[in-house]
C-alpha cells in the first residue's frame, strides 16, 4: 500500500497541550507510520529531530487551574489539557512514543512503562481494583509473566488452560484472558480470533512482543490489550528497557491512574530512544526473519537437532531442540551472544529452561512444552552464512579446547 498524504490543517491545529499533533492522519502503510508517527508536530516548531524533555517538574503560575486538571485526572484518567505538570503525570517525549505506537498497532492508546513486567502488573492492578482478579491463561508465557500469575503477588488467581477449555474457565470475577503469539519461548502460535471469540466481554489481552505490528495487529484480530516488552524489537538495540500496553482510551486512562499511583513510569531518554526504534523496526524485523528463516530450514536439516520451532506468521525468532547436551552449544557460540532477552539488532542465544523460564515449575513446563534440551535463538541482522558457520561450529562442539 503506497502511503498517503496528511489532510490539510493549520499549522496552530497541529500542536496541543502535550506537544503532540492533534491532526489525525489519513490511511498510512506501516513503513510510513513508523518513520512519522509522533512526530507530525515537529516541522511547525522548526525541529526535525524530536526533542527530549528531561525535565521532572514545570512551571504553573495558575496553581488554581493546575490543581482542577490534577483532579480532572484523578477523577478519570485523561491526559491533562495544557501544559505538562509532573514527570510521573506524563512527559512529552513518552508521549510521542505512545502515540506511534497505538497508531502501529491500530488502537486508541499506548500507555508506556519502566519495563514490560511493569505494564503487565498495571493491567492487572487495573482489573483487580475492579473486584475482578481471575485470570485465564494460556501456556507457555514469558517465564516472569508467568511466575506473576501463579504466584498470585499482586492478588490474582489464575488458571491455566488450553485454548479450547478458555470459554469454559470464565467465572463472574474473570478480569482478563492472557495469551502469548508466538509464544515464548516455544513459538506456539494461537488463533487470536477464535481466542478472542471464546473471551466473550472478558478483555483478550494478547502478548505481541515476538511479533510485533510488522508481522500481525491483534487488535485487527479482536484483543483489546496489546502487550509490549518495548525492551525486545520496539527498542532493538539492546539498550532500552520498558513496556507497553496498546489500547482503547477507556483502558489507557486506568493504566494512567496506576502508572502515576505506582510510579513505574518511563524515563524520557527511553522514550525518545523507542521512538526512534520504531523508524527501522520494519526494516530490522523483516531483514531478521528473513535471516531466521534460513537459519530455521538450515537447522531442520542438521541431524544434530531434533526439533526446530519456527512460526507460520514467520519473525526472527527460532526455538530447536538438540540431541546433545544444550548447555555445550551456548558455550561453544562466538559470534552470537549468549545472554538473556531478544529482539537488538544482534543475535542472542539462551538455554529457557535455565534462564527465562527457570522460575517456572518444572512440570509447568514440559506440559508447555519447553524441554530441557530446547535453545531459544534471537535472530539479528549479521550475515546469515556467518551466522550459520557459528551455530554449525557450536552445535559440533568445536569451540571447547
Amino acid at each position: 500500500m503506497d502511503s498517503l498524504v496528511y489532510d490539510s490543517y493549520d499549522a496552530q491545529d497541529l500542536l496541543n497541550g502535550t506537544g503532540q499533533s492533534s491532526i489525525t492522519p489519513t490511511a498510512r502503510a506501516l513503513a510510513t507510520e513508523a518513520v512519522h508517527a509522533g512526530r507530525e508536530d515537529l516541522a511547525g516548531q522548526g525541529l526535525h529531530a524530536a526533542p527530549i524533555d528531561l525535565s521532572t517538574t514545570y512551571p504553573s503560575y495558575d496553581s488554581r487551574g493546575e490543581a482542577a486538571r490534577i483532579d480532572a485526572f484523578a477523577a478519570d484518567g485523561g491526559e491533562p489539557s495544557g501544559p505538562p505538570v509532573y514527570a510521573r503525570l506524563g512527559n512529552p517525549t513518552v508521549a510521542r512514543f505512545e502515540t506511534a505506537l497505538a497508531r502501529l498497532e491500530g488502537t486508541e492508546s499506548a500507555v508506556a512503562f519502566a519495563s514490560g513486567m511493569a505494564a503487565l502488573s498495571a493491567v492487572l492492578l487495573v482489573r483487580n481494583a475492579m473486584g475482578l482478579r481471575h485470570v485465564v491463561a494460556v501456556r507457555p508465557l514469558y517465564g516472569c509473566s508467568d511466575h506473576l500469575l501463579t504466584a498470585g503477588l499482586l492478588g490474582s488467581e489464575v488458571t491455566w488452560v488450553d485454548p479450547a477449555g478458555i470459554a469454559d474457565a470464565l467465572r463472574p470475577d474473570t478480569g482478563l484472558v492472557m495469551v502469548e503469539s508466538p509464544a515464548n519461548p516455544t513459538l506456539a502460535e494461537l488463533d487470536l480470533r477464535a481466542v478472542a471469540h471464546a473471551c466473550g466481554s472478558v478483555p483478550l489481552l494478547a502478548d505481541n512482543t515476538f511479533a510485533t505490528p510488522v508481522l500481525q495487529r491483534p487488535a485487527e484480530q479482536g484483543a483489546r490489550l496489546i502487550l509490549h516488552s518495548a525492551t525486545k524489537y520496539l527498542g532493538g538495540h539492546g539498550d532500552v528497557m520498558a513496556g507497553v500496553v496498546a489500547c482503547d482510551e477507556e483502558f489507557a486512562r486506568r493504566l494512567r491512574q496506576v502508572r502515576f499511583a505506582t510510579g513505574g513510569v518511563l524515563h524520557p531518554l527511553a522514550g525518545y530512544l523507542l521512538l526512534r526504534g520504531l523508524s527501522t523496526l520494519p526494516v530490522r524485523v523483516r531483514a531478521a526473519s528473513s535471516n531466521a528463516a534460513e537459519l530455521a530450514r538450515r537447522l531442520a536439516d542438521d541431524p544434530r537437532v531434533a526439533r526446530v520451532h519456527y512460526p507460520r506468521i514467520g519473525g526472527a525468532m527460532i526455538a530447536f531442540e538438540v540431541h546433545g547436551d544444550p548447555h555445550d552449544v551456548i558455550a561453544d557460540v562466538r559470534l552470537i551472544t549468549p545472554a538473556v532477552s531478544l529482539g537488538s539488532v544482534d543475535s542472542l542465544i539462551q538455554h529457557p529452561a535455565s534462564i527465562s523460564h527457570r522460575i517456572v515449575a518444572p512440570e509447568d513446563r514440559h506440559h508447555a512444552g519447553v524441554s530441557d534440551r530446547l535453545l531459544r535463538l534471537s535472530v539479528g541482522l549479521e550475515d546469515v552464512d556467518d551466522l550459520w558457520d557459528d551455530l554449525e561450529r557450536a552445535l559440533g562442539g568445536g569451540g571447547r579446547s
